[in-house]
């Protein structure tokens, strides 16, 4: 993956292959509303909630034993909020009487390429899964002959809960997102589940890379953390990945608030295994090398220019002279990729606006790309150092209808300014057919300049462009001179619709929610032109926010997203309770640095770690770069995929609400993971684990219709292979170098044609031969 990209399609009925764009994955789930009735609690809140930031339950922590308190990075003991998520347990096990059904079936997850996903491109371009294993063989799944045919999932739902099934039951399951699973990262690990995953800590060499406290586990929970034989899982020859979206957080199933369950062997390591934040990438690996996925679904285009070829792009022909590719050896002259920490790397491409004539201009041209959307988002980074007037346009070279591409389209132009940074662009395309980009740059006044205009770290995928850039430069010394509870507002943007909105940056977190070493960021509505014929409150419009990872492979990006949707659930009791998604200028309060009204701001108090931001890219050049979107998503109340209420339980298999519990390896039941006790949760809203205690082979072939597989046992004769097509069995049926079988169960066994006739020719000309030599030998003289 790199990252599970967000596709704007929604959720599909059907699939006979499946598409995991991997990029930042934020998911439209069909529920029975898209109001996400999970955002009542605990989710993000907005300022002066009753609970405090981070939580919306009236003063009630989300804490759950056995859980870590977030998903991605630890807090510190008393640290609130949401932050990379809360918990590991979050979407891990079904509670009793709760589970997910029969079994640890594929789901459909891999469909989520054409997930109702908002395809932004600031997430990862990933690979087609063309096939599904029988149980899943991926970083920790069973081995498996791999299936030609995948079953989709029967649905997401808001159950209760978040669970997945493990590996391709042919029948298709349902993949619970639970009330408060929300998130893309759990979500992710729900989807990887169903794709065959386990977990990272039951590979069978996984006690040489960490250290498991089996005293500090809570009674009965010690089968979350077996190991299997890699007789029942493969690690697809990968290394242990500390950093893999399937490990168990420290404090999972502890029984002491302060106590670890596991910790790693090099401790750096421990503030990083349970990571919520993205796919890792061994995890894509595995999954790439699980399917043999060798391209990408949404990445056209790459270019950060460190190769001499500069991803096959070329110079203008018609122009009056050439962009040039430097490295950072020069003083001042610094690229984006590796920002000069490289000798001998780090190239850009540059046109020097500071000699020759006004209006002088370049082009660089890409290769020609062929779309398979209709839309595109062109990301890159650059910077202009030379006069003000300097201009940088970006143009599409279409064919002409004759298949050259030669005909011009300007699509956007950039201006020179004081800011000589490197900053990033978003150009919207739309092209249907093959195409070029094209850079041109234009000296506006060499006489005036001691610069030029630069290019760097190109992406260009087929998702839209994100609504809202905003980058707070500098940010290292923001956060060592700022205060906690002190804020930075965004400009205003405008989404399609004409709905003015903003972010609420918290450097060192809100000032009440004691995660001073979080980041908090938060959604508000701005009053703009538009508000008079809009509609109000606004309700059904899905909130994307997202802190950039500016890994310059777009593949390779762990960016940190949440998302929520706008409810007249949502109020405050510093508004008289009223929605605080109501017109800005009604509920708002004025602002002299827009000119405009700020509704109450609505997130998390603990967005991201400090820690994490300096580990990865969030900061490079000391930028902090933020996207948002606003969007209506009403139309997927009419989308949602049927769930029946009641799942049937076949036997050989043993759910949530049976109480015995088959623990043994090998004894051919399932196990569904376990749910921590109600007494334990202390009435708060819990977040379980999953437990994948054994995943053994069914015994028992009695079940129901809709749970039996009909290519067991296989009807197909001749060795033939059965596939299981929506619950009938299709026998697919080998064919030799000289004979071949057909029919429906491959009963018939024919020759091929070509066989046929050289067997015909030959035993003709054979019997001609023979006819020859006795007539040659019966005209001899006799003697």
């Amino acid at each position: 993956m790199r990252r599970l990209h967000y596709i704007t399609s929604k959720f599909p009925s059907s699939f006979k292959f499946c598409f995991v764009t991997l990029a930042g994955l934020v998911i439209y789930w069909p529920w029975r509303s898209p109001l996400l009735p999970s955002l009542l609690c605990p989710h993000p809140t907005p300022e002066g909630a009753a609970g405090g930031p981070g939580t919306a339950c009236g003063g009630r922590r989300e804490r759950i034993r056995g859980a870590s308190r977030r998903r991605g990075d630890w807090p510190p003991p008393g640290g609130r909020g949401r932050g990379e998520g809360r918990a590991e347990l979050r979407g891990d096990v079904a509670p009793a009487g709760a589970g997910p059904g029969p079994g640890r079936r594929a789901s459909d997850a891999a469909a989520a390429a054409e997930l109702g996903m908002n395809g932004k491109s600031f997430g990862r371009s990933g690979r087609i899964l063309r096939s599904l294993p029988d149980s899943g063989s991926g970083a920790v799944g069973s081995r498996d002959r791999v299936k030609q045919e995948f079953q989709p999932i029967q649905g997401y739902h808001c159950g209760n809960w978040c669970w997945s099934e493990v590996g391709d039951r042919h029948v298709g399951q349902n993949l619970s997102i639970g009330q408060g699973c929300d998130y893309k990262a759990i979500i992710e690990h729900e989807i990887l589940h169903a794709l065959g995953f386990y977990h990272e800590q039951s590979r069978t060499d996984r006690d040489d890379y960490v250290t498991i406290w089996w005293d500090e586990i809570l009674p009965g929970y010690q089968h979350n953390f077996n190991t299997y034989n890699d007789s029942f899982i493969t690690d697809l020859n990968t290394p242990y990945d500390y950093e893999s979206l399937m490990h168990y957080a420290p404090f999972s199933f502890n029984k002491n608030a302060s106590v670890p369950t596991i910790t790693a062997k090099i401790p750096e390591f421990n503030s990083i295994i349970g990571q919520r934040l993205d796919l890792s990438d061994i995890d894509l690996e595995r999954l790439n090398r699980m399917y043999n996925c060798t391209t990408t679904h949404t990445l056209l285009d790459l270019c950060t220019f460190e190769k001499a070829n500069i991803c096959g792009m070329i110079q203008g022909t018609r122009d009056d002279t050439d962009w040039v590719r430097n490295d950072s050896a020069q003083a001042g002259e610094v690229d984006h990729t590796l920002v000069g920490r490289c000798t001998g790397a780090g190239y850009f491409m540059q046109f020097s606006t500071s000699s020759g004539s006004a209006e002088e201009a370049a082009l660089l041209e890409s290769r020609i790309l062929y779309p398979k959307r209709k839309q595109q988002c062109l990301q890159f980074f650059y910077k202009m150092t030379g006069s003000p007037s300097d201009r940088l346009i970006v143009w599409v070279r279409r064919d002409d209808s004759t298949g050259n591409v030669r005909k011009l389209v300007k699509v956007q132009s950039f201006q020179g300014d004081d800011d000589h940074n490197w900053k990033i662009a978003h150009v919207v395309l739309k092209e249907e057919q093959k195409f070029r980009y094209v850079f041109q740059g234009t000296k506006g006044d060499p006489q005036n300049s001691t610069g030029g205009i630069y290019l760097d770290d190109i992406t260009l995928t087929e998702t839209p462009c994100p609504t809202g850039v905003w980058t707070v430069r500098n940010f290292s010394q923001v956060l060592e001179n700022i205060s906690p509870g002190d804020k930075l507002q965004s400009p205003r943007f405008y989404n399609s619709e004409g709905y003015g909105f903003g972010l609420t940056l918290y450097p060192r977190g809100r000032a009440s929610s004691g995660s001073s070493g979080y980041l908090g960021l938060s959604f508000h509505l701005c009053s703009g032109e538009n508000d008079a014929i809009l509609e109000w409150p606004v309700e059904n419009r899905q909130v994307i926010m997202t802190i950039l990872d500016q890994e310059p492979d777009v593949r390779n990006r762990m960016s940190s997203s949440m998302v929520f949707t706008t409810s007249k659930l949502h109020t405050s009791p510093e508004i008289n309770n009223t929605v605080i998604w109501d017109r800005p200028s009604k509920v708002g309060t004025y602002h002299t640095d827009c000119n405009c009204f700020r509704s109450i701001s609505w997130g998390w108090s603990g967005f991201i770690s400090h820690q994490m931001l300096k580990r990865r890219s969030f900061l490079k050049n000391d930028d902090l770069i933020m996207f948002a979107d606003f969007e209506d998503i009403t139309h997927l109340e009419k989308t949602e995929v049927p769930i029946k209420d009641k799942r049937l339980s076949p036997q050989g298999f043993i759910l949530q609400e049976q109480k015995q519990q088959v623990s043994k390896e090998g004894s051919g039941k399932v196990v569904i993971e376990e749910a921590l006790p109600v007494s334990l949760s202390q009435g708060q809203p819990s977040r379980q684990k999953r437990s994948v205690d054994n995943m053994g082979p069914l015994e028992e072939h009695n079940w129901p219709q809709y749970f039996r597989d009909p290519c067991d046992p296989n009807p197909c004769q001749n060795d033939g292979i059965c596939v299981n097509e929506k619950g009938m069995a299709s026998c697919r049926c080998i064919s030799g170098q000289a004979f071949f079988y057909t029919g429906k169960h491959c009963q018939a066994m024919q020759v091929h044609s070509s066989v046929l006739s050289l067997v015909i020719g030959g035993t003709a000309g054979v019997i001609f031969l023979i006819f020859s030599i006795i007539t040659i030998l019966s005209q001899k003289p006799r003697k």
